[in-house]
């Protein structure tokens, strides 16, 4: 009777786990369901090449993931090639556990896009929107299926507990960059002209909008780094009056407690500003899932709020903890076996806009 009754224990509380879990997979979107506390992020990741991060991700037991870009290496305008490799990415066991573990989110980059450092130019957004969309299994009535750019949000958890999360789409809009002599980080260099977009006026409608839900805490997903000065590579940086237009949108909108995630770089790092901005706007780099940064050192950031970068596999890590009245995010980078390698600890009283005049 005792090992029957320590059976039918074992059973329940697995049975409620797993009840938990398919709750959490099938739609914690609901504005009140339960706070999440756990995100996990990360980018970069070719599909050919062997992904045990996803192994170490789905034991870290994520409430929410986010792909910010990059996400296959399609580089193609033929999208039978396109479709082929986001079934290869499909494929691998890792990757399935974690579309399977907790709900996905997910922006684009230049290679899932179609081709290296694409903006409007490309020929084939339209299709690869639809084979975007078809994979990350957007619904039959998302706007994604029926609106250019695959920028969405949503709003996680109670009142008093809200997560807002916003994807941006750095590539669909963006207009022509300036290259120069080549830097360490690549060609690009800062441009003073105020008429190429980064965003389009139907995102920054849209994204004021959002911006002006109500939400305790925000993440601003974006495929490339925002904060991080130029250094030769694809960054906000580049388009520095689109830059300040995200920072003057935030504080006008009084969208407290936004801070950004990106991608793209192949090594991580932390980045803040607080120059010409409603209160520090952090930047949280996490990349590639499964490549190492053949050069391995950084580029110059005068914005890097840590010293430590990190050149070898990783993820991002965002934890808040809601209890009390000031609650904290941590934000970190973890190594491909889950060890921490960058943290930063920051109350969400930090991240409100300073009253006009201060």
């Amino acid at each position: 009777m005792k090992y029957r009754a320590l059976l039918l224990i074992f059973l329940g509380v697995g049975a409620a786990a797993a009840e938990e879990k398919q709750a959490r997979v099938s739609g914690v979107q609901n504005r009140g369901g339960p706070p999440v506390a756990r995100i996990l992020f990360g980018s970069c990741v070719k599909q050919d090449r062997p992904m045990p991060i996803f192994e170490t991700i789905v034991r870290e037991d994520p409430e929410l993931f986010i792909f910010l870009g990059d996400n296959i290496y399609a580089d193609t305008t033929d999208m039978d090639v396109m479709r082929s490799k986001y079934a290869k990415l499909k494929s691998d066991v890792g990757f399935a556990r974690l579309l399977g573990s907790c709900p996905v989110l997910a922006t684009w980059d230049d290679h899932d896009y179609g081709l290296n450092d694409a903006g409007a130019d490309y020929v084939k957004r339209v299709d690869s929107q639809r084979i975007f969309v078809d994979f990350w299994g957007d619904a039959a009535n998302s706007p994604r299926r029926t609106r250019p750019g695959v920028y969405d949000a949503h709003v996680y958890g109670p009142r008093g507990k809200r997560l807002q999360v916003i994807l941006l789409d750095t590539r669909y809009f963006r207009g022509p960059l300036v290259k120069g002599e080549r830097r360490v980080g690549g060609p690009y260099y800062p441009s003073d002209d105020r008429s190429i977009p980064m965003l389009g006026e139907a995102q920054w409608k849209w994204l004021q909008k959002q911006l002006r839900q109500p939400a305790e805490v925000r993440i601003i997903a974006s495929s490339i780094q925002c904060v991080s000065e130029s250094a030769g590579q694809e960054t906000w940086s580049n388009l520095p009056h689109e830059r300040q237009r995200l920072f003057d949108l935030i504080a006008s909108t009084r969208a407290n407690g936004a801070f950004i995630i990106s991608g793209d770089r192949h090594w991580s790092e932390l980045s803040v500003t607080t120059d010409s901005t409603p209160y520090p706007i952090y930047d949280l780099t996490s990349s590639s899932f499964n490549q190492l940064h053949s050069r391995g050192t950084p580029t110059q950031n005068r914005y890097r709020a840590e010293p430590t970068t990190y050149h070898k596999e990783n993820f991002g890590a965002i934890q808040i903890d809601w209890g009390g009245d000031d609650p904290q995010v941590t934000l970190r980078v973890h190594e491909s076996g889950g060890e921490t390698v960058i943290e930063k600890k920051i109350r969400v009283s930090e991240l409100q806009a300073r009253p006009p005049g201060k």
